[in-house]
């Protein structure tokens, strides 16, 4: 017997990630999310966030590895490649308005960082 799934499931699905101390501030990490590459980011202010992996402009999964930063009162991450510079909030080129990462919800529960399974994007288009 199958059981039939509504279509909010995958929105409500969250992936257990990681601790959150195992994060180190202005340092990212990779983790698979759904299938998909993420670049996890815990900031100085203590908030969390989840963006592609994959840098659009390069085509290599790097973007953990970015160099987080600000650029006015955007916190940002600079690809370790040709080093565009993205917000870690919202996903957007900040060098090039055409060009948008993905950005997962995250939140910390009990101590853990969990990613829902579906980007932000995704979620705007239905």
């Amino acid at each position: 017997m199958t059981t039939p799934m509504s279509a909010a499931t995958p929105l409500e699905t969250w992936v257990d990630v990681c601790g959150y101390e195992d994060l180190q501030p202005e340092r990212g990490a990779a983790a698979l999310v759904g299938g998909q590459q993420v670049a996890l980011f815990r900031l100085t202010d203590g908030s969390v966030h989840a963006v592609g992996h994959h840098d659009p402009f390069s085509g290599a999964n790097v973007m953990a590895r970015g160099i987080v930063g600000t650029r006015g009162d955007v916190d940002t991450v600079a690809s370790p490649v040709y080093k565009q510079v993205f917000d870690v909030r919202t996903g957007q080129c900040l060098d090039d308005p055409s060009v948008r990462l993905p950005c997962w919800p995250v939140r910390v529960d009990d101590g853990r960082v969990r990613v829902r399974t579906v980007p932000v994007a995704a979620t705007m288009d239905r």
